[in-house]
């Protein structure tokens, strides 16, 4: 009896052991056998036209993702549409986030479906994606007809934005910090009483959106989780910097989405390239990584995707418990306050407003010369009083400084 009693103690403090065991593990993808950090959604961006083309999708890549996006114009107005994609993406174990454009007035279902979607799918709808590059449209506007247009109408926004126009268009540079602070006041307001914006935020419904520039002021303006995109034959190491900077900073969260490269066929990268993105993101700390699927290349029923970039994808997928992930960077690059560029050349403009200057040119060198010392182990960040830097970074470099590298 005793021996059985031993026996039977042993049996139970190994099962205990186990289920201890179990519990500090990340989650495990049971239908795949793939081991993935539990706060990791990898995923496919659908811009396609039909509920079929959805599924159809979503089979192809339901085994080496965990995250569908639904990003569809004719389906965003369609909530049939959405209702039976969702529950598609949702039974073949993905979780889910949805884009509109914008809350249209005209389809009265739109809001209420926010609530709708909480209570059916809980913790499987992750959230919305609304608007897209919010900072990318600015720095890229043509404001001068913009302001042009809205003054000869004689518009309220005009009238309400006149101090900044008058700045933008009468402005001599260099540009001072107060016509600075004046152009983040406008972007951040904007953006802050944006009426789509605000009907996540009464419902506690993450905001998500994808930009290539101003990340630090989008996550001002309210958005949670930005996606910093990939593409374009620009360098990973600026998006990487930037909403990894501004995310930690302002305790958000970041992504990145691989975009077009080219614009035709077959526009994304090839998969030796998409697979060694998504390992940058991954191992830099991106809570997310998507593909943008959009649109359709003739003769393939997975929208621009192929066979070689679904299989970098499943094999990321399955080498994500043998990468290891340092969210926190190295060092750090500290810009003026309300500075606001694309950094994408010397070339590049002021809040979409001012021409390069001086200051401009200055942090564009400067960054390639850290980049070229940290990679994607620098963060590039702002001068705030909000966010202190102190305790953040290991070296910290200011945007004036005269590098010794």
């Amino acid at each position: 009896m005793k021996r059985l009693v031993t026996t039977f103690l042993v049996v139970i403090l190994a099962v205990a052991l186990v289920i201890a065991t179990v519990e500090l593990l990340p989650t495990i993808d049971l239908g795949s056998n793939t081991q993935i950090t539990k706060d990791f959604h990898f995923g496919v961006s659908f811009g396609g036209n039909t509920t079929q083309d959805a599924k159809v999708l979503i089979d192809r890549v339901k085994d080496f993702t965990n995250l569908f996006v639904v990003q569809s114009g004719p389906v965003e107005s369609n909530e049939t549409a959405i209702n039976e994609i969702v529950n598609y993406a949702v039974d073949s174990g993905l979780d889910v986030a949805v884009a509109f454009g914008f809350f249209n007035p005209k389809y009265t279902w739109q809001i209420p479906w926010l609530d709708y979607a909480k209570q059916t799918w809980k913790s499987n709808f992750l959230g919305i994606y609304i608007h897209d590059e919010p900072g990318g449209t600015t720095i890229d506007a043509n404001w001068t007809g913009y302001f042009t247009q809205l003054s000869i109408r004689n518009s309220s926004i005009y009238r309400e934005h006149q101090p900044l126009i008058n700045l933008a268009i009468n402005g001599s540079l260099p540009v001072n910090d107060y016509e600075l602070g004046q152009a983040t006041y406008h972007f951040v307001t904007e953006l802050q009483t944006d009426p789509d914006l605000n009907q996540l935020q009464n419902r506690s419904i993450t905001a998500f959106t994808s930009d290539y520039a101003l990340y630090w002021f989008d996550y001002l303006g309210g958005y949670n989780t930005v996606f910093a995109e990939f593409g374009s034959n620009q360098s990973i190491f600026l998006p990487i910097a930037m909403a990894r900077g501004a995310a930690n900073m302002q305790n958000k969260t970041w992504g990145t989405i691989i975009t077009w490269t080219y614009n035709q066929p077959p526009y994304l990268v090839n998969g030796t390239e998409m697979y060694s993105e998504l390992v940058a993101g991954y191992t830099a700390g991106a809570k997310y990584e998507i593909i943008f699927d959009y649109p359709t290349i003739a003769d393939n029923a997975y929208g621009i995707l192929t066979k070689d970039q679904f299989d970098a994808m499943e094999k990321f997928w399955n080498d994500i418990p043998t990468l290891k992930v340092d969210d926190k960077a190295e060092a750090a690059l500290v810009l003026p306050q309300n500075f606001a560029s694309g950094f994408r050349n010397p070339q590049d403009g002021i809040w979409g407003l001012w021409p390069p200057d001086n200051t401009s040119k200055l942090i564009y060198n400067n960054m390639q010369t850290l980049f070229s010392k940290y990679g994607t182990r620098l963060d590039v960040i702002y001068d705030d009083p909000h966010y202190p830097i102190e305790g953040n970074y290991t070296q910290v470099y200011w945007w004036n400084q005269t590098l010794q590298i």
